[in-house]
């Protein structure tokens, strides 16, 4: 039997673990193990209150916006202080509001209670057990995940559908066109959240002028006259189309002469336009950020995948809780 102080499953292993690995480690120990009093198993036994946990989560998570909600809970700096605080131990709202103030917040023990610490106990990121707080093994892992990245709060804004953070992580796919995004966030939003994303540099797209391309058309160049850069500017451009900044320096001239030369085709109808679609990428910055939202996306879908294994799983905590006497006596009259 494992004791309240002798976690089940080392706690630095456990963080490198997915949740379907620890689940079979607990599972063995669970077999094995031999409890004196079912009591001993709701009381003291780390694999009951794990598996109780994710049972509880579930529950949480099955609710359609969860994501949204966990989200928001997360974009802000007295939360995430308090998440790290109580990730390293149990801790007291007392010992919670000291350490808060050593980082310059100035609240009163309700207002951490009611604001800060009820958004993580929903969300299941945090637990309480005797008026102290500590973070359940979700929400250690979350805090783990978002540990490398400390400006949730001031990039995203906070309260929100969380419209940005679904355009981050389709953006990790790869660039996508304003159509595209359209289709996913509603046109009326879709150009506010992306002016959002591009003045917190988590996205960016080409320069305007690159979205023009430059095309030949079909007409005989032999029927009409050219002079020597007129006829060098037309040959560089390829039959894929070109924009006039890579044109320029294709033909190495300036970029006004370039467009200068290319009206002057466009009036033989030897060259055409066309706008090419504007595509936005993720910066560096937002790569990182739409990593991490990535992640916590696939923690969500592994907790939800094991505890439904625990759902699924109905003669675990029946054997938990039934005296060993009895399942002996059962033993023996199936024999």
């Amino acid at each position: 039997m494992k004791t309240e102080n002798s976690p089940a499953v080392p706690k630095g292993e456990q963080k490198q673990r997915n949740f379907t690995e620890v689940l079979k480690t607990l599972e063995q120990e669970c077999d094995n193990c031999k409890p004196l009093t079912p009591l001993e198993c709701v009381t003291r036994c780390n694999i009951w209150k794990l598996k109780n946990e994710l049972r509880k989560l579930r529950d949480t998570m099955e609710n359609p916006d969860f994501m949204k909600d966990l989200l928001n809970t997360l974009k802000n700096g007295t939360r995430i202080h308090i998440l790290k605080a109580i990730s390293e131990g149990r801790n007291p709202v007392s010992k919670l509001q000291q350490e808060l103030r050593h980082h310059g917040y100035q609240h009163s023990q309700n207002t951490i209670v009611k604001e800060y610490i009820s958004p993580l106990l929903q969300v299941g990121l945090a637990t309480e057990t005797q008026n102290q707080y500590y973070t359940t093994t979700f929400g250690c892992k979350v805090c783990g995940l978002i540990r490398s990245f400390q400006e949730l709060e001031k990039i995203l804004p906070s309260n929100s559908e969380c419209y940005e953070e679904t355009i981050l992580k389709l953006l990790l796919t790869g660039p996508k066109t304003f159509g595209e995004l359209k289709k996913l966030v509603s046109a009326k939003r879709v150009s506010r959240v992306l002016n959002r994303l591009k003045r917190t540099r988590l996205i960016e797209t080409q320069k305007e002028r690159d979205y023009v391309f430059f095309f030949k058309t079909k007409r005989d160049p032999n029927k009409e006259t050219f002079s020597p850069t007129e006829r060098h500017v037309y040959e560089n451009v390829p039959e894929k189309g070109i924009s006039a900044r890579k044109l320029a320096e294709k033909s190495r001239i300036s970029l006004r002469r370039t467009y200068m030369y290319l009206r002057r085709l466009k009036g033989k109808k030897l060259v055409f336009t066309r706008k090419i679609l504007k595509h936005y990428v993720l910066t560096v910055k937002g790569m990182q950020l739409a990593a991490i939202l990535r992640e916590i996306d696939n923690l969500v879908k592994e907790t939800l995948e094991t505890s439904a294994q625990i759902a699924n799983g109905r003669e675990t905590p029946v054997l938990l809780l039934q005296d060993p006497s009895t399942k002996n006596r059962k033993e023996q009259q199936l024999a």
